[in-house]
């Protein structure tokens, strides 16, 4: 396993990532696909065996209980991982149980330790932007959370860019600690990162982690053209059905298949090879739900794609709505 630095920071992390959002073991709602405990710490321990050291989640996945799932499975361990979760969304009923306002970072930074076993957050990240709270204030929370010693680093998820460079350029300012990383939508099948967000980004030292890196699972290979979709995944995840299966994405998925075809891999490591050769791109965010899953995808750190391959994989692509930001 290579491991890098974070964008501009001195924290290194592998070249994968697990995201942890497949943990849980929900019995209903969205995250009903989810996996318990007892499914879910195998392929933790095998990602460790296999060298991964970066571990992302979310304290709205499973309504924290993918935390908790996380927390338990490393108990012994932590030291020597690098954990990264986030707040924005929902955890409750009430007004201020949402969003980037002081008081709500505050509260859920403090679930989220208790939930995770820990003392420390490695890399506390916005999950979205908040149209209400101010800048100025969730910047300045943030930054009073590393002076105490909670978080290490900052990062962000999907926004637009001319919010992100808001964010930095009133972060310098200000004198405050800086996002070194950006979680951002990001796959063959979804490339508009690429216009703005990815160049702010590199310009800055910051560090893309790319967030659903196969599609959701449509580039993985299982889903057929003029087949009807069918599996746990595709049944419970809304924004699966909603985000793909349109003609352009199955014409890249058909190019994928065939680099794979003739590089003797698989169609998931062929998509996730290609991402993790972007410019600016740290360690992709993978989901498994099987051990396999996982061993197949860290298989795919050993591929190399040519410049023609590239071109092939790229060249059915054509530009669609923006997606991910909420």
């Amino acid at each position: 396993m290579e491991y890098v630095r974070l964008g501009a920071s001195g924290l290194k992390v592998s070249r994968l990532c697990i995201g942890c959002m497949s943990f849980g073991g929900m019995k209903s709602g969205y995250f009903v696909w989810t996996l318990d405990y007892a499914q879910s710490k195998p392929i933790i321990d095998r990602a460790i065996d296999l060298g991964i050291n970066f571990f992302d989640t979310a304290d709205m996945y499973s309504e924290g209980r993918s935390e908790e799932t996380l927390g338990r499975a490393i108990k012994g361990r932590r030291e020597d991982l690098v954990i990264a979760t986030k707040v924005y969304n929902p955890m409750g009923p009430g007004p201020n149980d949402r969003g980037l306002s002081r008081k709500h970072i505050r509260h859920e930074a403090k679930r989220s330790l208790e939930r995770l076993g820990t003392d420390y957050i490695d890399l506390y990240q916005i999950h979205r932007w908040d149209y209400e709270a101010p800048i100025g204030e969730t910047l300045t929370t943030l930054n009073d959370l590393v002076r105490d010693g909670a978080v290490n680093y900052l990062g962000a998820s999907s926004m637009w860019a001319w919010q992100f460079a808001e964010a930095l350029d009133l972060s310098e300012r200000l004198g405050l600690e800086k996002f070194v990383s950006m979680q951002n939508h990001y796959n063959l099948a979804y490339r508009e990162e690429e216009r703005e967000m990815i160049p702010l980004c590199r310009s800055r030292g910051v560090g893309i982690i790319a967030w659903s890196p196969l599609a959701r699972g449509f580039l993985s290979g299982k889903y057929r053209r003029n087949k009807k979709p069918s599996g746990r995944r595709y049944e419970g995840d809304r924004l699966l059905k909603e985000r793909f299966f349109k003609p352009q994405d199955f014409d890249i998925l058909d190019e994928v298949l065939e680099v794979a075809k003739e590089k003797g891999a698989t169609a998931a490591q062929v998509a996730l090879a290609w991402v993790l050769g972007r410019p600016g791109v740290v360690s992709p965010i993978i989901g498994t739900s099987k051990v396999g899953q996982l061993e197949e995808l860290v298989a795919a750190l050993e591929i190399k794609l040519s410049a023609d391959d590239v071109k092939r994989l790229e060249a059915p692509y054509h530009p669609r709505a923006i997606e991910g930001h909420s």
